[in-house]
């Protein structure tokens, strides 16, 4: 019996890909989410599919990208801290890149949630 390759897993490395090059947080969030589902596929399959080693590569790429997009959002956040303390601004600025940040990490959950990732 042929083995066919997992569709989710070539996604999940494309978009791994892609987040490092064209989309980082759109990419780094699809290529998590479908490497999680073509693991579970593959898994699932019982041998009739491949691509366990895409579906990871797709995942590392994904989470280190997310790892440093928060890296940099953090150093973002300690230089707006820092200049808020020459300006009046800083409160506003704060508490709307906390909603983005809240957001995002809502929008992850509810995915993993429903079980899409």
């Amino acid at each position: 019996m042929e083995r066919s390759t997992n569709t989710a897993a070539v996604v999940s490395l494309v978009c791994g890909i892609l987040a490092w090059s064209a989309l980082p947080v759109l990419g780094s969030l699809v290529a998590i989410v479908a490497g999680h589902g073509a693991l579970r596929q593959i898994r699932a399959s019982g041998g009739l599919e491949t691509g366990e080693g895409m579906a990871l590569a797709g995942l590392v790429l994904g989470w280190i990208q997310i790892g440093l997009l928060l890296l940099a959002a953090a150093g973002w956040l300690l230089i707006l801290l820092l200049a808020g303390l020459f300006s009046g601004l800083t409160l506003i600025a704060l508490v709307g890149f906390g909603l983005v940040l809240l957001a995002g990490l809502l929008g992850l959950l509810a995915m993993l949630g429903f079980g899409i990732g």
